[in-house]
This record gives structure tokens, C-alpha cells and sequence, in this order.
């Protein structure tokens, strides 16, 4: 079963969580507390150098960091992934815009 390492209170984890569910993949989940320090350990920077949630571990050992790129693995083949490949990179552009351009205000609110 995949491991989504994350924290539940962030949003990028949340998606992660939500567009799984809706395709009935189940997760275990890691939880890593918001300031423990434990992304900047050994052991994490070796699945992810960037040192950040959410990153999905696969059976295989494979890591995949980044919601964005999670969400497309997840939903590929998928009723949440469009078949055509304009309304796809229209998917994409939004997704890069909430990742970019309002993601970051709302997290730092929040926070």
C-alpha cells in the first residue's frame, strides 16, 4: 500500500488525501508533526532532498514529492484526469496556478 508521508494540517497533503479517497486508493499515512524537524533528517532528505510533505512512497521504494505531481500519477487513467489532451494541459494550467499563485498566500495565513 503506498505511504503518503504528510501533515494533516496541510492543504497540499489534504488534496493528496482527498483525490485518493475519491478513487478509492488507500493510503497509509505518515504523519510528520509540524515542527518535530523530522523532514530534515538523514532518513527523509534520502526519499525527498527538498525536505518536504506531501511525498507519496510507493510499493516499489519510489518517492514521488510535490501534490501536483502526486495528484497526476494518482488520476491517471482516471475519471479525474480529462481524456483529451487540451482539456488535460487546461488541468495542469490550474493546477499550477493554485500551486503557485494562490496556494502560497493562503498556507501562510493559515499558518
Amino acid at each position: 500500500m503506498p505511504v503518503l508521508h504528510q501533515m494533516q494540517m496541510s492543504g497540499n497533503c489534504y488534496k493528496v488525501r482527498l483525490a485518493a479517497h475519491q478513487l478509492g486508493i488507500p493510503l497509509t499515512l505518515k504523519e510528520y508533526p509540524l515542527l518535530a524537524g523530522d523532514t530534515r533528517k538523514p532518513e527523509f532528505l534520502a526519499k525527498n532532498p527538498n525536505g518536504c510533505v506531501p511525498l507519496l512512497g510507493l510499493e516499489d521504494g519510489r518517492c514521488l514529492p510535490e501534490s501536483g505531481a502526486i495528484l497526476w500519477h494518482l488520476s491517471e487513467g482516471t475519471k479525474l484526469q480529462p481524456s483529451d489532451a487540451w482539456t488535460r494541459a487546461q488541468m495542469l494550467s490550474w493546477m499550477f496556478f493554485e500551486q503557485y499563485s494562490h496556494e502560497p498566500y493562503i498556507a501562510v495565513a493559515r499558518f
